[in-house]
C-alpha cells in the first residue's frame, strides 16, 4: 500500500481506543457507529468532523454506512462488539443477553460491507463461551452447543461460511509495550483465502526471553512529569479508604491483620480464589492490572501507590495509552465506563499494521485458491508479573518484577 491513509468503518466505537491504534497504522475512520450517548459525546467532542451514527447498529445497514464514509469499496471494517455477556465476571448469558447478539450483528455488516478485512476485539471470556450457556435448562446437557467455546467457532465458522478467513489471537497488551496486564482475543478476517499471523511478544518479564521488559505502572503515571489530564475520580467510600489506609504498596487484603481481613471482607473472606484485588494498593514497580469500569469497589479496587485514594480517570486514561489531549465527556462514572472498555490503542494499531500488511499481499499477489480454515492461536495471553502470596507468607509488590527474591516475577 502506498503512504495514504486507509478508509475504515468502525462498529461498536466506544471511546475509540481500538479506532486511534488502528489510526496509528495508516488508516482513516470514515464512520462511526455507536449507542451510548456519552461515548458519542466523546467522539463528537475530540472528531468534530467524523460522522456517528449514535442509535443501534440494529437499524443501520452497511449500504448507508458506505454511504456516509463516501466508499463504494471498503478496505476494513473494526469493531468491538460489547463483551459483557462475555466476561467471566458476569452472568455469562452469551448471545442469550442482548449484548451477545451483537457478535451477529458485526457478522451481518461484514456480509452487507464486504470489507476486504476485518478487525474485531473482544474478552478472553468469548474463547470458553458456549452457544447456549449453562442458565438455559430447556437444552439437554449432551448438546454440542453447550460445549465451552462452541459460541466462538460458530461465530468463525459463520464468517467462513461468507467467504472470510479468520485468525483469533490470544493476546495481552502488556506484551507488546503498555504498561498494562490486559488479555484480550484479536479476531483478523479477510475475503482473499490469506491466513495471517500476529506479531510474537516484544516484551517480557522473563530475563532469558532477551526482550525489554515490561512497562509498569511507574512509567505511566509515576514519573516527576505526569500531570494528570482528567483529575475526576470515583473515590472509595470512607469505609474502604479506612482499610486501604492499612495496606502498603503492592499489597492486598493480606497485608491486613487476620482479624480484620475477616471483619473487612465479610463473606468473601471465605472464598477460594478470585480474592486478589480484594482492597489491592497498585504498585509502580509492576505493570497495572487491568483496568476496570468501576475502580472504587472493595474486589477489583485500584487504589493509587501512593496516595489513599481510586486511581482518576485521568491515570486511567493514560494506563490504557489514550492520548493525553483525548477528552472524555460525562460523569466520572460514564468517563471511567469509556476508558475500562476501552480496547488499549497500542493493540489496535499493532492489528492495524497487520492488516496494512495484508492489503499489500492482496494487491501484489494472487489470492490463494481455498479458504483455510478458522484458528486461534495464543501468544503468551496469560502473564503473571508478581504474587501476593507464596509459602505461606504475604508478598508485597513495592519491588520492580525483575528483582531478586520472593516478589520474582512467575508466568
Amino acid at each position: 500500500m502506498d503512504s495514504a491513509e486507509i478508509p475504515f468503518l468502525s462498529l461498536f466505537s466506544g471511546a475509540m481506543g481500538l479506532d486511534l491504534g488502528v489510526e496509528r497504522a495508516g488508516f482513516e475512520s470514515r464512520v462511526a457507529v455507536e449507542i451510548d450517548q456519552e461515548a458519542v459525546r466523546t467522539i463528537r467532542h475530540n472528531r468534530p468532523n467524523l460522522p456517528v451514527v449514535d442509535s443501534s447498529i440494529t437499524e443501520t445497514t452497511g449500504e448507508q454506512l458506505m454511504k456516509i464514509a463516501g466508499l463504494t469499496d471498503v478496505p476494513l471494517v473494526v469493531g468491538g462488539p460489547p463483551c459483557q455477556a462475555f466476561s467471566v465476571f458476569g452472568k455469562r448469558r452469551g448471545t442469550q443477553d442482548t449484548r451477545g447478539q451483537m457478535l451477529w450483528e458485526f457478522h451481518r455488516i461484514v456480509n452487507e460491507v464486504r470489507p476486504h478485512a476485518f478487525i474485531m476485539e473482544n474478552v478472553r471470556g468469548l474463547l470458553s463461551m458456549a452457544v447456549i450457556p449453562k442458565t438455559d435448562e430447556n437444552v439437554p446437557d449432551d448438546d454440542p452447543r453447550r460445549e465451552k467455546g462452541s459460541l466462538l467457532k460458530e461465530f468463525m465458522g459463520a464468517m467462513n461460511d461468507i467467504g472470510y478467513a479468520v485468525d483469533c489471537f490470544v493476546v495481552n497488551s502488556v506484551n507488546y509495550g503498555a504498561p498494562q496486564i490486559r488479555e484480550r482475543l484479536v479476531l483478523i478476517g479477510n475475503k482473499h483465502n490469506r491466513q495471517v499471523e500476529f506479531p510474537v511478544p516484544q516484551f517480557s518479564n522473563r530475563p532469558e526471553d532477551g526482550l525489554p521488559p515490561f512497562r509498569t505502572l511507574g512509567d505511566a503515571i509515576g514519573g516527576e512529569d505526569f500531570v494528570d489530564p482528567d483529575p475526576d475520580l470515583m473515590d472509595f467510600s470512607e469505609r474502604k479508604l479506612h482499610y486501604l489506609s492499612m495496606i502498603p504498596e503492592g499489597g492486598n487484603w493480606r497485608s491486613l491483620p487476620p482479624e480484620v481481613q475477616k471483619e473487612s471482607m465479610g463473606k468473601s473472606y471465605y472464598l477460594k480464589g478470585g480474592r486478589s484485588a480484594y482492597w489491592r494498593r497498585l504498585s509502580f514497580g509492576y505493570p497495572s492490572p487491568t483496568v476496570v469500569t468501576m475502580p472504587n469497589h472493595a474486589g477489583t479496587s485500584m487504589c493509587h501507590p501512593r496516595e489513599t485514594r481510586a486511581i482518576t480517570v485521568g491515570e486511567a486514561a493514560s494506563i490504557q495509552e489514550f492520548p493525553r489531549d483525548w477528552k472524555f465527556q460525562g460523569t466520572a462514572a460514564a468517563k471511567f465506563r469509556q476508558v475500562g472498555n476501552a480496547v488499549p490503542p497500542r493493540l489496535g494499531q499493532v492489528a492495524g499494521n497487520v492488516v496494512r500488511e495484508l492489503l499489500s499481499e492482496i494487491e501484489a499477489s494472487p489470492d490463494p485458491e481455498d479458504l483455510p480454515k478458522p484458528r486461534v492461536v495464543h501468544l503468551r495471553p496469560h502473564v503473571r508479573t508478581r504474587s501476593y502470596f507464596k509459602g505461606g507468607e504475604t508478598i508485597l509488590g513495592e519491588q520492580g518484577y525483575y528483582s531478586a527474591g520472593e516478589g520474582k516475577a512467575s508466568d
